[in-house]
């Protein structure tokens, strides 16, 4: 059964930082590559961060690039969002999860971890 938990999430002033967290199990974390997802109030879940197996490449939106740093550690099936010169406009609910995954049947999403940023 996966389990996925998402932490970290708090209120930041924009131009801030924040770490978020995420431990997966019940799936061999270290054959999947992760990616790190978000929603927005009234807005569709979007893409933010996508990181290989051994963490060696990353990708990431556009809208992100520069500011957020993807990683990972498989001895702990944990991956990590690094996130500098926080803007307003990234206020949303964070989420992990792995593309293969996510495309699956099985609802696989954990709970996420709200990020709000603001004066």
């Amino acid at each position: 059964q996966v389990k996925i938990v998402e932490s970290g999430g708090v209120l930041v002033q924009p131009g801030g930082s924040l770490r978020l967290s995420c431990v997966a199990s019940g799936f061999p974390f270290s054959d999947y590559a992760m990616s790190w997802y978000r929603q927005a109030p009234g807005k569709e879940r979007e893409s933010v961060a996508w990181i290989s197996i051994n963490g060696g490449s990353a990708d990431y939106a556009d809208s992100v690039k520069g500011r957020f740093t993807a990683s990972r550690d498989n001895a702990r099936n944990a991956i990590y969002l690094q996130m500098n010169s926080l803007k307003p406009e990234d206020t949303a609910v964070y989420y992990c999860n792995a593309p293969t995954l996510v495309a699956g049947p099985v609802d696989s999403w954990g709970q996420g971890t709200q990020v709000t940023v603001s004066v």
